[in-house]
């Protein structure tokens, strides 16, 4: 047996120069992707200026020396910050997650797509105002959605049939290759430097799935994405600084990604071919996934369980006035919903409750309505008939429910729930199949979605400013004909 390990450097692995290829070369077409993109900037901001009335979530923004004056510093939206882009990438994509608003997609492994919009938008904003420092032509806002789109899809088709979570990682790998991917492409990178950064980024260490289940759920969850669109900016400007990559990064045996982290996906993997241990690729890269993503409009919730707060509220009406009657409450979900969010127990923090389905079902069964206030302690102390409705819940799986989830055609999330009484009498069963704010109902939802940006924008800046925003937001042209530095200017104080 030789004892001489052969040292011929490979190429790099044929995943990451097909992410490579796809950000330095497709020209995007899709009007729809256009359109969604900038519907998905708007709700992705909203959803980051509401976070800013919480001050759990506010203690972390900021720069780490106080004081810190950074030339040309990228803004961060509600706040008078002007950072570096690594922690303005924290920064933005702290608050953007922090109350698990934004946008959603769901496959074999879920995520945010929008939370890539951390990194996007501290690195445009920095180039931007340094290029005109310059004398250069600045950045503009259709830079900024085409690097959206190309990081919802690198995100979201690796999500597609490759399942993270059932090996332990959490989903924040994906916006870090997404993001670092991007980041590299705005700032300048070659495919050499591309291919560089992408390496480092699988071989940079993940984050585990702990602190999103019972009983470790935290507020991590809420800051996960930020500080790995952070680690993404950071590890682009390392290979721009020519840092040499890691071609085998994903493949290499014993010590690549596959074998280290990914191979627990087939537990007898001696027996497994290579092949079968390797990323599967449903599609190529396109504009599929902004053009299929799915938006939080009406609940502040783990999206799973979006139809299950549509039909709670519903089922308000019948159930407000009999809630000593209630003898058992029926969720009716799909495999996904059962495996992530229900649970039983007490739950400690907001960030448990706003992953627990049946909390999620009976706030709006209770009041009619959820939003993020309805997670805090005081909120959940002060209305101990929440615990005790939860106490009466059965969670079932319908398999239908399971099946049309994971079809591509269909991609539904779908939930009903039936109360009963005592008296042996019960509501209807009320069954959302598709959330509004799901591509099927995309018209429906355009209403709510830029009536939730209002609500939001208001929050933080006064009424005539924030309807400025909101009129230029809703002009596709505008909008990506505005220098990214201005368009920062306008958001943030």
């Amino acid at each position: 047996m030789s004892t001489v390990e052969a040292n011929v450097r490979p190429d790099y692995d044929d995943e990451l120069q097909k992410i490579a290829d796809y950000v330095l070369g497709y020209r995007i077409d899709s009007p729809e992707a256009w359109n969604t993109a900038r519907l998905c900037l708007m709700d992705t901001l909203g959803c980051g200026l509401l976070a800013l009335r919480f001050p759990e979530c506010t203690k972390h923004l900021g720069p780490l020396v106080e004081g810190t004056l950074v030339p040309h510093g990228a803004r961060v939206p509600g706040t008078a910050y002007r950072l570096d882009p690594v922690k303005a990438a924290w920064d933005i994509g702290c608050i953007v997650r922090w109350l698990d608003y934004n946008d959603t997609w769901l496959a074999a492994e879920w995520g945010h797509p929008s939370d890539n919009l951390g990194a996007i938008l501290a690195v445009a904003d920095h180039l931007s105002q340094r290029r005109v420092a310059e004398g250069e032509a600045p950045l503009v806002m259709r830079d900024v959605l085409e690097a959206m789109i190309m990081a919802h899809e690198i995100q979201g088709v690796l999500a597609l049939e490759n399942s993270f979570n059932r090996v332990g990682l959490d989903h924040v790998v994906l916006v870090k290759v997404a993001s670092t991917a991007v980041a590299a492409r705005l700032l300048g990178a070659d495919r050499e430097q591309l291919l560089s950064a992408l390496s480092h980024a699988w071989v940079d260490g993940q984050s585990l799935r702990t602190y999103r289940h019972a009983p470790n759920a935290g507020s991590r969850k809420s800051w996960a994405a930020g500080d790995a669109a952070s680690r993404a900016v950071r590890l682009a400007d390392i290979a721009l600084r020519g840092e040499m990559g890691v071609p085998g990064a994903l493949t290499a045996p014993q010590w690549g990604f596959y074998d280290v982290l990914f191979s627990h996906t087939n537990r007898d993997l001696a027996t497994k071919p290579e092949a079968e241990r390797r990323f599967r690729f449903q599609r190529d890269f396109g504009s599929y996934v902004m053009e299929n993503i799915l938006f939080k409009l009406s609940f502040p919730a783990e999206f799973h369980a979006q139809t299950a707060c549509e039909a709670a509220v519903t089922l308000h009406p019948a159930v407000k006035g009999r809630l000593d009657e209630v003898e058992r409450i029926v969720i009716t979900t799909h495999e996904s919903a059962i495996r992530i969010i229900s649970k039983e127990g007490a739950l400690a923090n907001p960030a448990d409750r706003d992953h627990c389905l049946q909390y999620m079902v009976a706030v709006p069964l209770l009041f009619g309505e959820l939003a993020a206030e309805h997670y805090e302690d005081d909120f959940h102390a002060a209305h101990p008939e929440i615990d005790a409705l939860r106490a009466k819940m059965e969670v079932v799986e319908e398999p239908r429910y399971s099946r049309d989830y994971l079809d591509p055609e269909k991609r539904s999330i779908a939930n009903a729930i039936q109360v009963f009484f005592t008296d042996g009498t019960s509501t209807d069963q009320v069954a959302v199949e598709y959330p509004i704010g799901h591509r099927r109902r995309r018209e429906e939802g355009v209403p709510v979605l830029e009536e939730k940006f209002r609500r939001n924008l208001e929050t933080c800046f006064p009424r005539p400013r924030s309807a400025g925003i909101l009129a230029l937001c809703r002009d596709q042209q505008a909008l990506e004909a505005m220098p990214v530095h201005r368009f920062m200017g306008l958001l943030t104080l």
